[in-house]
């Protein structure tokens, strides 16, 4: 008879053989130290000071919340309010969960660009461990629902399904109109992979204007239990985002300061809330340094691997380009507001890039000991300083709570590395 302690060697195995495995872990150590910080700081922080407050009428019937935005991301605010309560908890709980929801599908993405597990692995580390994506999952803001349907439609996408990557892209788009980017970067993808076929293409734009369209006209509906005129609130949100320039800003009590695209590149500021100086805590909303002070080079190595015709590298680059710079020309042109916090779409693309060259790093043959052994312990010494980073910007939560939470990710994260480095490195088999 097998006993209790065989049973769970057992189950414990299959899990360790399972590809998922690694990804289950990473998403777990997130949500662990998302909800034990989930209450803290218990003011509104960012835009949230808009979007709790228009959750709440949605939720009361009271109006559409924020009518310069489309309703479904503030559905989705004021459906954990009515769960969970009017308390941080409630507002927050949906979106540490598209969060998680948002590294799935970022991991299925990168398998599907037939990127082997280890590249994979990192890519969707870095990206769990990006401080601006942290804070995005763990704030009642719009931007985390938007990029979890602008990245289901991309899995969509490369599955070649038309319908049900348009039917994300209407969702994206019905949550925050910048969803639309999504679009963009399926075209430019388009254009340069496969140029022959535009039939897909053809399916994919108009079934995410139903979507975007039905959900908006559905969702209206609902909250105000009459019909709305989709015409008038489309032309209103366009024309409101037009408005919103350089020109006409006034400080307002989101505490977010307004940049330039390009500036987002040279200079990483502290964007937060006064409210959040809670005993010395600041919420910052910062890419990880680790993570930011790569972005041109790994630009420059994306456009040398894509001149070697490298999907993934092609993917990035086109996806990169869709959701960051695109802003500049918008930036020069229309002196359209924009903030720090809009790179927040972008971030996937550099993860691939840095995960894309650390493995080339890694696997370079030199035949001097020491830089062998620098080389083999390159990634993990850089995942390190990474969560170190991690964990001293988002301040929330005892220090000792949170350098326990990254000395086990650590180990999961050093781990897993060296088992995905010891299979094979044919994208099928590893």
């Amino acid at each position: 008879m097998i006993s209790l302690s065989q049973k769970i060697k057992h189950i414990l195995i299959i899990f360790n053989k399972w590809e998922y495995a690694a990804l289950c872990l990473l998403i777990i150590m997130m949500l662990v130290m998302h909800f034990v910080t989930i209450s803290t700081p218990k003011s509104l922080v960012f835009d949230e000071a808009y979007y709790v407050p228009a959750a709440n009428n949605i939720l009361h019937g009271v109006s559409l919340g924020r009518i310069e935005h489309p309703p479904l991301g503030q559905a989705i605010i004021a459906t954990g309010i009515w769960i969970f309560g009017d308390n941080p908890l409630g507002w927050r709980f949906f979106s540490v969960i598209f969060g998680a929801i948002s590294l799935i599908l970022f991991y299925l993405i990168c398998r599907k660009l037939d990127l082997s597990k280890y590249i994979t692995f990192i890519a969707t580390t870095f990206l769990a461990l990006d401080n601006l994506s942290f804070t995005q999952a763990g704030t009642a803001m719009l931007d985390v629902f938007c990029l979890a349907f602008m990245f289901a439609s991309v899995f969509c996408y490369l599955k070649k399904r038309p319908v049900w990557t348009g039917i994300f892209i209407g969702l994206a788009t019905c949550t925050k109109l910048t969803g639309i980017l999504v679009l963009l970067f399926i075209l430019i993808y388009w254009l340069i992979i496969n140029r022959k076929s535009i039939k897909m293409e053809i399916i994919t734009i108009v079934t995410s204007g139903v979507s975007f369209c039905g959900s908006l006209i559905a969702l209206d509906t609902i909250i105000l239990h009459k019909l709305q005129n989709p015409i008038s609130r489309i032309t209103y949100m366009i024309s409101y985002a037009k408005n919103l320039t350089f020109t006409s800003y006034i400080p307002d009590i989101s505490g977010a300061i307004p940049s330039r695209p390009w500036e987002w590149l040279f200079h990483e500021s502290i964007t937060y809330n006064t409210l959040t100086h809670i005993w010395g805590g600041v919420y910052n909303s910062i890419v990880n340094p680790c993570i930011w002070i790569l972005i041109i080079p790994i630009v420059l190595f994306l456009i040398y691997l894509t001149l070697k015709h490298e999907k993934p590298a092609i993917f990035a680059l086109c996806w990169f380009a869709a959701t960051y710079i695109i802003w500049i020309p918008i930036s020069l042109f229309t002196n359209r507001l924009t903030y720090e916090y809009y790179f927040y779409p972008a971030v996937g693309s550099i993860c691939i890039g840095i995960a894309l060259l650390l493995s080339r790093i890694k696997g370079t043959h030199i035949n001097i000991q020491v830089f062998k052994n620098f080389l083999r312990i390159s990634v993990p010494l850089y995942m390190g300083i990474t969560i170190l980073f991690l964990i001293f910007i988002y301040s929330f939560g005892s220090i000792w709570f949170r350098m326990s939470w990254a000395a086990i990710l650590f180990l999961i994260i050093l781990y897993y590395l060296d088992r995905f480095q010891s299979l094979k490195t044919t994208p099928n088999n590893n």
